[in-house]
């Protein structure tokens, strides 16, 4: 089932919305300064390319305060206009009953955007 809500995802959106990460993503490698925040994008278009059958959960804190340090300047370098893009899709794929398990994909990926760094994505297959 995971394989169909991946492929379905694919098509309406997923591979647009991974293709604007990864473009962001290289944008932001560009500089210096850009390429930690150009990491955790990569990470978010990788997981938006294959969302269904994976999970997201909190790191050990061995990056202690710089990880909240890089969230905050994330949340005002891009990870608010990113979370509201989700919003969006998640609350449009929300208004029907089919949509609603994309929708909910959307949400967890507006979390995920909003603060990325200190976050880790574990694949559910083992």
């Amino acid at each position: 089932m995971k394989i169909l809500g991946n492929i379905v995802w694919l098509i309406f959106g997923g591979f647009g919305i991974a293709v604007e990460y990864f473009v962001s993503s290289l944008l932001l490698m560009i500089t210096i300064i850009g390429i930690p925040f150009g990491i955790a994008t990569m990470r978010l278009g990788i997981l938006a390319l294959w969302p269904f059958g994976s999970h997201i959960v909190d790191k050990p804190q061995d990056g202690g305060c710089l990880n909240m340090i890089m969230n905050v300047l994330w949340f005002f370098v891009g990870g608010f206009w990113i979370a509201m893009t989700h919003l969006g899709f998640g609350l449009l794929l929300c208004i029907t009953i089919i949509g609603f398990p994309w929708g909910k994909m959307h949400f967890r990926l507006m979390r995920l955007a909003l603060a990325p760094f200190g976050k880790e994505i574990v694949n559910n297959d083992f």
